[in-house]
Protein backbone atom coordinates (compact mmCIF):
# COMPACT_ATOMS: atom_id res chain seq x y z
CA UNK A 1 0.00 0.00 0.00
CA UNK A 2 0.95 3.12 -1.16
CA UNK A 3 1.93 5.96 2.23
CA UNK A 4 -1.40 6.87 3.31
CA UNK A 5 -2.80 10.51 3.36
CA UNK A 6 -3.68 11.12 6.54
CA UNK A 7 -1.52 9.19 9.61
CA UNK A 8 -0.05 10.30 13.10
CA UNK A 9 2.39 9.12 16.12
CA UNK A 10 0.86 5.38 15.53
CA UNK A 11 -2.01 5.52 13.60
CA UNK A 12 -2.90 5.65 9.56
CA UNK A 13 -6.12 4.90 7.63
CA UNK A 14 -5.76 4.25 3.97
CA UNK A 15 -8.39 4.96 1.80
CA UNK A 16 -8.94 1.56 -0.15
CA UNK A 17 -10.22 -0.91 0.06
CA UNK A 18 -10.50 -3.25 3.16
CA UNK A 19 -9.97 -6.74 1.89
CA UNK A 20 -7.30 -6.04 -0.53
CA UNK A 21 -5.71 -3.21 2.23
CA UNK A 22 -5.77 -6.77 4.86
CA UNK A 23 -4.42 -8.80 1.98
CA UNK A 24 -1.29 -6.99 1.64
CA UNK A 25 -0.66 -6.92 5.37
CA UNK A 26 1.65 -9.08 7.26
CA UNK A 27 -0.82 -12.10 8.77
CA UNK A 28 -1.27 -12.46 12.69
CA UNK A 29 -0.44 -8.48 12.86
CA UNK A 30 -3.73 -6.75 14.73
CA UNK A 31 -4.48 -6.88 18.28
CA UNK A 32 -7.84 -6.17 18.55
CA UNK A 33 -10.58 -5.10 15.49
CA UNK A 34 -13.61 -3.16 16.41
CA UNK A 35 -16.35 -2.69 13.86
CA UNK A 36 -19.22 -1.92 12.74
CA UNK A 37 -19.76 -3.75 9.39
CA UNK A 38 -22.73 -2.82 6.60
CA UNK A 39 -26.16 -3.71 7.16
CA UNK A 40 -27.30 -5.49 4.21
CA UNK A 41 -27.91 -3.21 1.90
CA UNK A 42 -30.45 -1.13 4.43
CA UNK A 43 -27.30 1.61 4.15
CA UNK A 44 -26.49 3.03 0.95
CA UNK A 45 -22.93 5.09 0.73
CA UNK A 46 -21.40 5.09 -2.05
CA UNK A 47 -21.93 3.43 -5.65
CA UNK A 48 -18.37 1.58 -5.49
CA UNK A 49 -18.72 -1.79 -6.12
CA UNK A 50 -16.10 -2.68 -3.67
CA UNK A 51 -18.53 -1.14 -1.01
CA UNK A 52 -20.49 -4.00 0.72
CA UNK A 53 -23.65 -2.13 1.42
CA UNK A 54 -24.25 -2.64 -1.98
CA UNK A 55 -23.40 -6.34 -2.43
CA UNK A 56 -28.10 -7.01 -2.00
CA UNK A 57 -29.34 -8.52 1.08
CA UNK A 58 -29.44 -11.85 3.02
CA UNK A 59 -27.34 -14.75 1.16
CA UNK A 60 -26.18 -12.43 -1.34
CA UNK A 61 -24.38 -9.95 1.60
CA UNK A 62 -23.02 -13.25 3.58
CA UNK A 63 -21.50 -14.72 0.08
CA UNK A 64 -19.75 -11.32 -0.55
CA UNK A 65 -18.89 -10.60 3.61
CA UNK A 66 -17.30 -13.99 3.95
CA UNK A 67 -14.50 -12.51 1.46
CA UNK A 68 -13.68 -10.37 4.36
CA UNK A 69 -14.29 -12.47 6.82
CA UNK A 70 -11.71 -14.54 5.69
CA UNK A 71 -9.19 -11.94 5.26
CA UNK A 72 -9.68 -10.58 8.98
CA UNK A 73 -8.86 -13.58 10.06
CA UNK A 74 -5.69 -13.87 8.29
CA UNK A 75 -4.54 -10.72 10.22
CA UNK A 76 -6.02 -11.43 13.88
CA UNK A 77 -2.90 -12.32 16.41
CA UNK A 78 -3.54 -15.40 18.27
CA UNK A 79 -6.01 -15.47 20.96
CA UNK A 80 -7.12 -11.65 20.44
CA UNK A 81 -10.24 -10.88 19.77
CA UNK A 82 -12.88 -9.04 17.65
CA UNK A 83 -15.89 -6.94 18.02
CA UNK A 84 -18.46 -6.69 16.08
CA UNK A 85 -21.37 -4.12 16.07
CA UNK A 86 -24.77 -5.09 14.74
CA UNK A 87 -27.91 -5.22 15.17
CA UNK A 88 -31.18 -7.61 13.65
CA UNK A 89 -32.62 -5.88 10.48
CA UNK A 90 -35.97 -5.10 9.24
CA UNK A 91 -38.32 -6.72 6.66
CA UNK A 92 -40.69 -4.53 5.24
CA UNK A 93 -44.21 -5.74 3.76
CA UNK A 94 -43.88 -4.13 -0.03
CA UNK A 95 -40.24 -5.60 0.02
CA UNK A 96 -40.43 -8.52 1.62
CA UNK A 97 -44.03 -9.42 2.01
CA UNK A 98 -44.28 -9.65 5.50
CA UNK A 99 -43.15 -7.18 8.65
CA UNK A 100 -40.47 -8.78 10.71
CA UNK A 101 -36.79 -8.93 11.56
CA UNK A 102 -33.43 -10.85 9.99
CA UNK A 103 -31.34 -12.32 12.16
CA UNK A 104 -28.88 -10.32 10.79
CA UNK A 105 -26.30 -11.42 14.44
CA UNK A 106 -26.89 -14.80 13.21
CA UNK A 107 -25.81 -14.37 9.72
CA UNK A 108 -22.60 -12.61 10.82
CA UNK A 109 -21.47 -15.54 13.82
CA UNK A 110 -21.84 -17.86 10.68
CA UNK A 111 -19.63 -16.30 8.55
CA UNK A 112 -17.23 -15.54 10.90
CA UNK A 113 -16.90 -19.10 12.41
CA UNK A 114 -16.95 -20.49 9.07
CA UNK A 115 -13.96 -18.39 8.01
CA UNK A 116 -11.67 -19.54 11.06
CA UNK A 117 -12.74 -17.71 14.36
CA UNK A 118 -14.11 -18.61 17.68
CA UNK A 119 -17.79 -17.38 18.75
CA UNK A 120 -16.60 -15.68 22.10
CA UNK A 121 -19.69 -14.36 23.31
CA UNK A 122 -21.98 -11.32 22.88
CA UNK A 123 -23.07 -8.52 24.93
CA UNK A 124 -26.97 -6.65 24.09
CA UNK A 125 -26.40 -2.65 24.30
CA UNK A 126 -29.79 -1.18 25.71
CA UNK A 127 -31.80 1.20 23.38
CA UNK A 128 -34.76 3.62 24.22
CA UNK A 129 -37.76 2.23 22.03
CA UNK A 130 -39.44 5.64 22.53
CA UNK A 131 -36.04 7.01 20.27
CA UNK A 132 -36.52 4.17 17.97
CA UNK A 133 -40.21 4.91 17.94
CA UNK A 134 -39.82 8.52 16.83
CA UNK A 135 -37.21 7.49 14.47
CA UNK A 136 -38.22 4.99 12.40
CA UNK A 137 -42.46 5.37 13.09
CA UNK A 138 -42.01 1.70 13.21
CA UNK A 139 -45.50 -0.09 13.37
CA UNK A 140 -44.64 -2.83 15.76
CA UNK A 141 -43.83 0.55 18.55
CA UNK A 142 -46.63 2.15 18.01
CA UNK A 143 -48.73 3.13 21.27
CA UNK A 144 -51.50 3.37 18.66
CA UNK A 145 -50.76 -0.14 17.57
CA UNK A 146 -51.46 -1.74 21.02
CA UNK A 147 -55.38 0.00 21.19
CA UNK A 148 -55.60 -1.61 17.08
CA UNK A 149 -54.13 -5.56 17.46
CA UNK A 150 -51.03 -5.41 19.58
CA UNK A 151 -50.43 -9.16 17.89
CA UNK A 152 -48.15 -6.71 15.43
CA UNK A 153 -46.72 -4.74 18.70
CA UNK A 154 -42.87 -5.75 19.41
CA UNK A 155 -40.23 -5.23 21.56
CA UNK A 156 -37.78 -2.32 20.81
CA UNK A 157 -34.54 -3.41 18.60
CA UNK A 158 -31.34 -3.31 20.45
CA UNK A 159 -27.67 -3.78 18.83
CA UNK A 160 -25.30 -6.17 19.77
CA UNK A 161 -21.64 -6.56 20.11
CA UNK A 162 -20.36 -9.65 18.98
CA UNK A 163 -17.28 -11.01 20.04
CA UNK A 164 -14.83 -13.66 18.18
CA UNK A 165 -11.41 -14.95 18.75
CA UNK A 166 -8.34 -15.92 16.91
CA UNK A 167 -7.80 -19.33 17.54
CA UNK A 168 -4.62 -20.04 19.38
CA UNK A 169 -3.01 -18.70 22.76
CA UNK A 170 -2.74 -14.84 23.04
CA UNK A 171 1.12 -15.17 23.98
CA UNK A 172 0.92 -11.02 24.61
CA UNK A 173 -1.65 -11.66 27.92
CA UNK A 174 -3.57 -8.49 28.59
CA UNK A 175 -2.63 -8.05 33.02
CA UNK A 176 -4.33 -5.66 35.31
CA UNK A 177 -4.25 -5.71 39.06
CA UNK A 178 -6.66 -4.72 41.47
CA UNK A 179 -6.52 -0.38 42.37
CA UNK A 180 -3.82 0.24 45.48
CA UNK A 181 -2.01 -3.73 44.40
CA UNK A 182 1.12 -1.21 43.26
CA UNK A 183 3.59 -4.30 43.68
CA UNK A 184 1.15 -6.04 41.02
CA UNK A 185 0.35 -3.22 39.22
CA UNK A 186 4.18 -1.84 38.65
CA UNK A 187 5.90 -4.30 36.71
CA UNK A 188 2.58 -4.35 34.23
CA UNK A 189 3.04 -0.90 33.69
CA UNK A 190 6.06 -0.99 33.31
CA UNK A 191 6.27 -3.77 30.55
CA UNK A 192 3.59 -1.87 28.71
CA UNK A 193 5.79 1.56 28.91
CA UNK A 194 8.53 -0.14 27.35
CA UNK A 195 6.61 -1.76 24.44
CA UNK A 196 5.45 2.26 23.93
CA UNK A 197 8.46 3.12 23.67
CA UNK A 198 9.64 0.08 21.33
CA UNK A 199 7.56 1.43 19.03
CA UNK A 200 7.95 4.95 18.88
CA UNK A 201 5.48 6.22 21.36
CA UNK A 202 5.70 8.54 24.29
CA UNK A 203 9.31 8.99 23.61
CA UNK A 204 8.89 12.43 23.60
CA UNK A 205 6.93 12.65 27.18
CA UNK A 206 9.09 11.83 30.56
CA UNK A 207 8.65 8.22 31.34
CA UNK A 208 7.76 9.59 35.17
CA UNK A 209 4.39 10.89 33.29
CA UNK A 210 3.71 8.11 30.69
CA UNK A 211 4.22 5.27 33.88
CA UNK A 212 2.01 6.79 36.14
CA UNK A 213 -1.02 7.01 32.96
CA UNK A 214 -0.17 3.69 32.36
CA UNK A 215 -0.88 2.62 36.21
CA UNK A 216 -4.38 4.13 35.91
CA UNK A 217 -4.90 1.46 32.51
CA UNK A 218 -3.47 -1.17 34.55
CA UNK A 219 -6.12 -1.21 37.65
CA UNK A 220 -9.18 -2.61 36.83
CA UNK A 221 -11.76 -2.28 39.90
CA UNK A 222 -14.37 -5.28 39.92
CA UNK A 223 -17.21 -3.03 40.19
CA UNK A 224 -15.89 -1.79 36.40
CA UNK A 225 -15.63 -5.29 35.69
CA UNK A 226 -19.22 -6.40 36.96
CA UNK A 227 -19.83 -3.91 34.33
CA UNK A 228 -18.70 -4.82 31.39
CA UNK A 229 -19.15 -8.96 31.98
CA UNK A 230 -22.55 -8.22 31.85
CA UNK A 231 -24.64 -9.41 29.18
CA UNK A 232 -26.91 -6.02 28.98
CA UNK A 233 -24.31 -2.98 28.69
CA UNK A 234 -26.40 -0.14 30.58
CA UNK A 235 -23.97 2.43 30.15
CA UNK A 236 -24.36 3.28 26.23
CA UNK A 237 -24.82 7.03 25.94
CA UNK A 238 -26.89 7.19 22.71
CA UNK A 239 -25.76 10.64 21.75
CA UNK A 240 -22.31 10.09 22.43
CA UNK A 241 -21.05 9.98 19.28
CA UNK A 242 -18.34 11.44 16.61
CA UNK A 243 -20.30 14.98 14.71
CA UNK A 244 -22.60 13.30 12.49
CA UNK A 245 -22.10 14.04 8.61
CA UNK A 246 -23.81 13.15 5.27
CA UNK A 247 -21.66 12.84 2.66
CA UNK A 248 -22.01 13.02 -1.07
CA UNK A 249 -24.00 10.33 -2.89
CA UNK A 250 -25.50 8.87 0.66
CA UNK A 251 -29.22 7.54 0.23
CA UNK A 252 -29.30 6.94 4.20
CA UNK A 253 -26.24 7.21 6.84
CA UNK A 254 -26.77 5.53 10.12
CA UNK A 255 -25.12 7.49 13.18
CA UNK A 256 -21.26 6.21 14.02
CA UNK A 257 -20.84 3.68 16.37
CA UNK A 258 -21.16 5.41 20.23
CA UNK A 259 -17.45 6.05 21.89
CA UNK A 260 -18.87 4.50 25.04
CA UNK A 261 -19.28 0.91 22.94
CA UNK A 262 -15.89 1.59 21.66
CA UNK A 263 -14.28 2.23 25.30
CA UNK A 264 -15.71 -0.56 26.63
CA UNK A 265 -14.02 -3.00 23.80
CA UNK A 266 -10.97 -1.11 24.39
CA UNK A 267 -10.68 -1.29 27.90
CA UNK A 268 -11.62 -5.34 28.10
CA UNK A 269 -9.50 -6.75 24.78
CA UNK A 270 -6.72 -4.20 24.30
CA UNK A 271 -3.71 -2.41 26.45
CA UNK A 272 -1.68 0.60 25.58
CA UNK A 273 0.46 -0.02 22.32
CA UNK A 274 -1.93 -2.64 20.93
CA UNK A 275 -2.56 -2.37 17.46
CA UNK A 276 -6.41 -1.57 16.89
CA UNK A 277 -7.97 -1.91 13.56
CA UNK A 278 -11.27 -0.98 11.88
CA UNK A 279 -11.57 -2.32 8.31
CA UNK A 280 -14.86 0.00 7.86
CA UNK A 281 -13.19 3.15 9.20
CA UNK A 282 -16.10 5.36 8.75
CA UNK A 283 -15.76 8.87 9.91
CA UNK A 284 -13.07 7.40 12.57
CA UNK A 285 -14.79 6.69 15.83
CA UNK A 286 -12.44 3.31 16.69
CA UNK A 287 -9.44 5.19 15.92
CA UNK A 288 -10.55 8.76 17.67
CA UNK A 289 -10.88 6.62 20.62
CA UNK A 290 -8.01 4.11 20.41
CA UNK A 291 -5.82 6.92 20.39
CA UNK A 292 -6.84 8.94 23.29
CA UNK A 293 -6.07 5.58 25.02
CA UNK A 294 -3.05 5.11 23.82
CA UNK A 295 -3.48 2.29 21.26
CA UNK A 296 -1.82 2.36 17.84
CA UNK A 297 -4.53 2.18 15.16
CA UNK A 298 -4.78 1.16 11.32
CA UNK A 299 -8.21 1.65 9.69
CA UNK A 300 -9.69 1.25 6.10
CA UNK A 301 -12.11 3.23 4.58
CA UNK A 302 -13.08 3.74 0.45
CA UNK A 303 -15.44 6.83 0.69
CA UNK A 304 -13.33 9.76 0.45
CA UNK A 305 -15.57 11.80 2.33
CA UNK A 306 -15.49 10.10 5.26
CA UNK A 307 -11.68 9.37 4.88
CA UNK A 308 -11.27 13.50 4.82
CA UNK A 309 -13.09 13.64 8.04
CA UNK A 310 -11.12 10.77 9.88
CA UNK A 311 -8.19 12.87 9.50
CA UNK A 312 -9.66 15.82 11.14
CA UNK A 313 -10.93 13.68 13.92
CA UNK A 314 -7.92 11.47 14.68
CA UNK A 315 -5.84 15.09 14.43
CA UNK A 316 -8.29 16.17 17.25
CA UNK A 317 -7.71 13.20 19.42
CA UNK A 318 -4.24 13.62 19.34
CA UNK A 319 -4.09 16.73 20.13
CA UNK A 320 -6.62 15.82 23.32
CA UNK A 321 -4.12 13.62 24.82
CA UNK A 322 -1.54 16.04 24.30
CA UNK A 323 2.26 14.46 24.07
CA UNK A 324 1.55 12.14 26.34
CA UNK A 325 1.48 9.29 23.98
CA UNK A 326 2.90 11.14 20.86
CA UNK A 327 6.08 10.20 19.00
CA UNK A 328 9.50 11.90 19.25
CA UNK A 329 9.80 14.87 17.20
Amino acid sequence: MKQPKYQGAGWAVHNVDCIEGMYVMPGQSIDCAIFSPPFGDLFVYSDSERDLGNAGEGHAFVKQYQFFAEALTRVMKPGRIVCVHCTDLPTRKGKHGYIGLQDFSGDLIKAHTDAGLIYHGRTTIWKDPVVEMQRTKALGLLYKQIRKDSSMNRVGMPDYMLFFRAPGDNPDRIEHAAPGDTAAALPIARKWLAEMHRHGLASATPSDAVLAEMLKHVEFDVYEWQRLASPVWMNIQQGNVLNRMKAAGDERHVCPLQLDVIENCLRLYSKPGDVVMDPFNGIGSTGYQAVKMGRRYLGFELKPEYYDATGENLKEAERICGDLFGAAA
